[in-house]
């Protein structure tokens, strides 16, 4: 087999593995499901109040971000607790700081949320 198709091969195998992945966080940490019920909801919101292309573009970014946010830091504290299953107050200020950059994403996702959809209330 050359090295093209193990190329291709192995991007497949990659694809195989991020969306095994994807699954594993959609259904079984509490974290993702509570973002995945927000964004069902933020979408339907954002087609009751016609929000424009660029409102749109916005509110996916931060949807995006947020989730890619939770999934670090649900990585991240799986490691921790694997390298160090009893609690540790090193490896808790990890998970802190892990935690704490979601919240960072949380926070921006509802200042642009609230950006968009305060003046159509008004």
């Amino acid at each position: 087999m050359s090295s093209r198709n193990n190329f291709f091969l192995n991007r497949l195998k990659s694809v195989k593995y991020a969306a095994k992945g994807f699954w594993i966080l959609i259904t079984s940490e509490n974290s993702i499901i509570a973002q995945v019920i927000i964004v069902i909801f933020m979408t339907i919101m954002g087609f009751i109040m016609h929000i424009s292309a660029t409102e749109w573009m916005f509110q996916l970014v931060v949807i995006g971000l947020v989730l890619v946010a939770e999934a670090l830091n649900t990585a991240i504290e799986k490691i921790a607790d694997f390298i160090h299953p009893e609690y540790h107050k090193q490896i808790g200020r990890v998970k802190d700081i892990s935690a704490g950059a979601a919240f960072f994403a949380a926070i921006f996702a509802i200042i642009i949320g609230l950006i968009i959809y305060i003046p159509k209330f008004i």
